[in-house]
C-alpha cells in the first residue's frame, strides 16, 4: 500500500515536476501513461495556452495528471476558473499562501497539494488542509528555499511533526534516490531535472544537450535578493556574479535579470543569455531518452536497491 498511490489513483509513487517551459501536455501524457503522475506546467503558460494543453493532454491519456499552479501567477483566478471548467482533478501548488485557493478547490473534488522548501511551511499548508506536500530540499533546480535545507535533512524533518503524506523533491533522478528518501518517511518523489532530458519535454533541445553534459559543481543558487534560483552557470551567470562584486541594490538585481530570461534559455535555446533552471543531479543526467524509459528505468533500480538492502547486514 502507497499513500501517493491511493490519492492518485497511479500505478508508481513518481510525480513529474510542473516546470516552466518543459512541462507541456506531450511530458505531462507520456508520465501519466508510463503510470506516473505528469503534471502541466502552468507558470510558463498564458491561461488560452493552459486550456489547450490541458485538452491536448485529455487526449492523449487516460489516466491522471495534474497543473502545477505557481500562485505568484498574475492571471491567478482565470488559470482557476479554467482548471475547474475543464474538470481538472489534481493541483499542485507553490510560491505563494496555500490558504488562497486550497478550500475553494478541495470544494469543488479537487485534490491540492503544496510545494515547500522548509518545516514551517509544511506545518503551515498541513493547516491549510491540503492533501499531501512536496518537500523540496536545496538540491533542486529552478526556484529554491532561501533555507538552503538539503532533501535529506528536510524530509525527517517534515515526517517528524506532519500527518499528510510527502512527496520529497530535489536531488532525485534514480530509484536508488527514490528508495533512499522514502526510507527516511517520503511516501513518493516529484522528478524534475531528469524529465527535462525527455524526449517529450518542451524544453529546447540545446538546453537539453547542456544538461546532459552538466558535471558536478556546474549549477548554482543565486538572486535570493529576488527569489532564490538554482542554475546552470553560463554568460548570463557570470554576468550576476560580477555584479555581486559591486554590492548591487535589489533594483540593479532586477535590471540585470530583466524580462523572460528563463524562456530565452530553456525554451528558446539561448545557452549565453538565458536563465538554465536545473538541479545538482544534472551530473548524474547522461541521456535523453523517452519518459517511459526514465519510469521504468527509476522503478527497476528502486527494486534492486530494494533487493540489495534486504541482504545488507550490520
Amino acid at each position: 500500500m502507497n499513500k501517493i498511490n491511493d490519492l492518485f489513483a497511479i500505478k508508481y509513487p513518481i510525480i513529474q515536476g510542473g516546470m516552466i517551459w518543459a512541462s507541456g501536455w506531450r511530458l505531462v501524457s507520456a508520465v501519466s501513461n508510463a503510470g506516473g503522475l505528469g503534471l502541466i506546467g502552468a507558470g510558463s503558460m498564458y491561461p488560452d495556452i493552459l486550456r489547450e494543453h490541458i485538452q491536448k493532454c485529455k487526449k492523449a491519456t487516460d489516466k491522471p495528471f495534474g497543473v502545477n499552479i505557481p500562485m505568484l501567477y498574475p492571471n491567478l483566478e482565470e488559470i482557476i476558473q479554467i482548471i475547474i471548467e475543464e474538470d481538472v482533478k489534481i493541483v499542485f501548488t507553490s510560491a505563494g499562501n496555500p490558504k488562497t485557493y486550497t478550500s475553494f478547490l478541495k470544494e469543488r473534488g479537487i485534490i491540492v497539494v503544496h510545494v515547500v522548501s522548509s518545516l514551517k511551511f509544511a506545518l503551515k499548508a498541513q493547516e491549510a488542509g491540503v492533501d499531501a506536500i512536496v518537500a523540496e530540499g536545496f538540491e533542486a533546480g529552478g526556484h529554491n528555499g532561501r533555507d538552503e535545507t538539503t532533501t535529506l535533512a528536510l524530509i525527517p524533518m517534515i515526517k517528524e511533526k506532519i500527518d499528510i503524506p510527502i512527496i520529497a523533491a530535489g536531488g532525485i533522478a534514480t530509484g536508488a534516490a527514490m528508495y533512499a528518501v522514502m526510507a527516511l518517511g517520503a511516501n513518493g518523489v516529484q522528478v524534475g531535472s531528469r524529465f527535462v532530458a525527455s524526449e517529450e519535454a518542451s524544453s529546447h533541445i540545446d538546453f537539453k544537450k547542456m544538461v546532459v553534459n552538466a558535471k558536478e559543481g556546474d549549477t548554482t543558487l543565486t538572486l535570493k535578493e529576488l527569489a532564490p534560483v538554482r542554475l546552470l552557470k553560463n554568460k548570463f551567470y557570470q554576468d550576476v556574479h560580477e555584479l555581486y562584486a559591486q554590492a548591487p541594490s535589489v533594483e540593479e538585481l532586477k535590471v540585470l535579470l530583466g524580462r523572460a530570461r528563463a524562456k530565452r534559455g530553456m525554451f528558446e535555446g539561448d545557452l549565453d543569455e538565458g536563465e538554465l533552471e536545473i538541479g545538482q543531479v544534472s551530473g548524474l543526467i547522461h541521456d535523453i531518452k523517452p519518459a517511459a524509459d526514465i519510469v521504468d528505468t527509476m522503478i527497476n533500480e528502486f527494486l534492486a536497491t530494494q533487493k540489495m538492502m534486504k541482504e545488507i547486514s550490520i
